[in-house]
């Protein structure tokens, strides 16, 4: 078996210590960094966008590479059916774990190594993270005996590293469930101070994106990634069955909504006031429209709650101006579509 790993890098820190135990046994680890439009990506501030660059300068003289892997169209159809089933919200962590997993595993050959690594805790996830799930997993794959989990390896029967001697059995761990004291104790054992928060990234375990991510799916089953990165930003509306509405709530979601509008959408911005962007997307009418401009003068920084000169651009066509008033609460937050968990304001 060839002395080098390849190991599923979330940023998470378990995975991060997981590469570290490999490492310290003079075994090179290459990282697989999968990116995602569900929260796995660099721009996200949670473990799976960790930019983990200064893990590379710091570990890169004991042979830690990483390399990324986009997870795109197959990702997303997985998501919307996955054969496993959903744990509490939009996240299918099973067939999840089988994708990447097996995307890895096309990288031993490529990468000249000869066992996966993960950074998995034997009982940490009740659904993807158990005895029989890890033998699952597996063996569905063809991989029995060649995924090492050393974080719980002392738990878990001896994979084929172990028995041929490329990994000495005793220098690795046994944790197990949901505790987190050692993973931090390790972590200040290799100097690892900058320690991302639990299930930091993946935005499918999130109740106010998955709320949103089901809407979606159930106006438009055909939806695809833009507007699935539309669904991280913004406060969300659905005034009509084919049309939804997007208010912006920081100056870089702006910046954003400016970015995705797409052909046939309208954004609508204060003309005399600073304020939000928002993005009016998908078939809509004129009533639309001015339901848009009225969330507009809402939350932007109109003087005393009154009416305000806003301005409607279509893409590729000629601006122009209409006079709203305040939105009512009593008339928008109905049409409000569950909020996501960052930042999140009525």
């Amino acid at each position: 078996m060839n002395r080098k790993a390849i190991a599923l890098l979330s940023g998470g820190l378990d995975s991060i210590l997981a590469v570290r135990v490999i490492l310290e046994q003079g075994i090179p680890v290459t990282g697989i960094r999968f990116i995602t439009h569900f929260g796995c990506d660099p721009v996200t501030s949670g473990s799976c966008g960790k930019d983990v660059e200064p893990l590379v300068k710091m570990w890169g003289h004991l042979g830690f590479t990483v390399r990324m892997s986009h997870l795109g169209q197959d990702y997303i159809d997985m998501v919307k059916n996955p054969k496993f089933g959903y744990g509490k919200n939009m996240n299918p962590c099973v067939d999840c774990r089988i994708m990447m997993i097996s995307w890895a595993r096309e990288a031993l050959e490529r990468e000249g190594a000869g066992f996966l690594i993960t950074g998995e805790v034997l009982n940490q996830r009740p659904m993807s993270q158990t005895r029989d799930r890890f033998r699952q997993i597996d063996k569905q794959l063809g991989l029995e005996g060649q995924v090492l989990r050393p974080l719980s390896a002392k738990l878990l029967a001896p994979t084929r590293p172990e028995i041929e001697g490329v990994v000495d059995r005793s220098r690795l761990l046994d944790i197990s469930g949901r505790g987190r004291n050692r993973q931090y104790e390790l972590a200040k054992h290799y100097g690892v101070t900058d320690i991302p928060q639990p299930s930091g990234g993946c935005l499918l375990t999130d109740p106010g994106y998955s709320a949103r991510l089901r809407d979606l799916w159930d106006h438009d089953p055909e939806a695809g990634a833009r507007d699935i990165n539309l669904l991280r930003i913004g406060r969300h509306f659905r005034p009509s069955e084919s049309c939804k509405v997007i208010v912006g709530r920081i100056e870089a979601e702006n910046h954003a909504l400016q970015a995705f509008q797409g052909p046939g959408d309208v954004l609508v911005y204060l003309k005399d006031f600073q304020g939000p962007m928002t993005l009016v997307h998908g078939p809509h009418t004129p009533a639309e429209i001015q339901f848009a401009a009225s969330l507009t003068v809402r939350y932007g920084d109109v003087p005393d709650k009154g009416a305000a000169e806003v301005v409607v651009a279509r893409k590729g066509g000629v601006p122009y101006c209409l006079t709203a008033d305040r939105a009512r609460e009593e008339d928008y937050l109905p049409l409000r579509v569950a909020a996501a968990a960052a930042g999140a304001s009525p």
